[in-house]
């Protein structure tokens, strides 16, 4: 399989991730009359289209006992379940992600549910994997606290006029925080020690967790949705058109393809599951950058909100930069 050795290789890796993840969300918003219940089928089969498409690439590189098959083939039951595990978790705070997105726009959903992820996920893959320079590492985090409590005032300031569904969007944002926080330890777990996943494979079972756990939960949400819709029917899904359904595809594809590649950075001995974690969920400044200056989420807002969303921006590039410092300075 291929692994970056050289730093700035994974830092590439990195960087492509955070893009990746922050900007997959855009694939909603592009279908904008077809419930995001309907669009998570297309986007669970993307996922396991993109993580397919990868193992059997830059997986199979390099053949030995680390490559695709041969690895997954090893594994043992214990880490095979580590990572189904992972990717139950992920897709639930996925869904309240999605949901977030729909009722408070790519702007808000980001910023604070992945914020959130962010912080949580970073504390304890460092429990787990002490790696990189802690006080810039904790210092990154710190400030991308900041950004978060910036982007939440300034949604609230955007919603004055709509103070339930403010407040709807901002908790159903932090539930997906905590969740979303919680699902990488697991994916870490699930490539550690002996008769271990690598991480071409360990996204490959973790696409399947994420496929099994999406069959109760998203048909749970089409009968009870977060957003107060109507309730959805299975026949819905079929009145969809080939856009909708690519749409679908090619937001899954999009995550995979930054999953399988921060794995890969995290897999690497020097940078560690919490720095490359970190790194990837810088999506959050991507995602708000695709919300603010080109689907206009604010336009019209207060200048206060304004003011707060360049703190944001401004947080978000220092906290991420001290992060990607960590690994280089001891």
């Amino acid at each position: 399989m291929y692994q970056p050795q050289a730093y700035f290789a994974a830092l590439l890796f990195m960087l492509t991730s955070m893009v990746c993840w922050g900007s997959w969300g855009n694939t909603v918003k592009l279908t904008r009359n077809w419930r995001f219940q309907l669009l998570y089928w297309d986007y669970t089969l993307g996922m396991l289209a993109g993580a397919l498409v990868w193992g059997l690439t830059l997986g199979l590189r390099n053949a030995g006992p680390a490559a695709f098959w041969h690895n997954l083939a090893a594994a043992d039951r214990a880490h095979l379940l580590w990572a189904l595990a992972g990717g139950a978790l992920f897709n639930l705070a996925n869904l309240l992600l999605v949901a977030a997105i729909e009722i408070a726009g790519l702007a808000v959903a980001f910023p604070i549910g992945i914020g959130l992820a962010l912080v949580v996920g970073v504390l304890l893959n460092y429990a787990l994997l002490p790696r990189g320079n802690p006080e810039l590492l904790f210092g990154g985090v710190a400030l991308v606290i900041l950004a978060i409590l910036f982007d939440a005032m300034a949604y609230r300031g955007r919603e004055t006029g709509s103070r339930q569904i403010s407040s709807r969007g901002i908790v159903i944002s932090l539930a997906c925080g905590v969740l979303m926080g919680l699902f990488y330890p697991l994916v870490g777990k699930a490539m550690t020690g002996g008769h271990s996943l690598g991480p071409y494979s360990v996204a490959f079972v973790f696409a399947i967790g994420v496929a099994l756990s999406s069959l109760p939960a998203n048909f749970y949400l089409m009968r009870k949705p977060l957003d107060a819709a109507p309730p959805l029917r299975w026949a819905d899904y079929g009145k969809g058109s080939l856009g909708v359904h690519a749409a679908g595809w090619l937001g899954g594809l999009i995550w995979m393809t930054g999953g399988v590649f921060n794995f890969v950075a995290g897999h690497a001995h020097l940078i560690g599951p919490a720095v490359s974690y970190a790194i990837g969920q810088g999506a959050t400044m991507v995602s708000a950058i695709w919300g603010v200056f080109i689907w206009r989420e604010f336009a019209g807002a207060p200048r206060r909100s304004q003011r707060l969303l360049a703190w944001m921006f401004v947080c978000f590039v220092a906290g991420l930069a001290a992060v990607a410092l960590a690994p280089l300075i001891h």
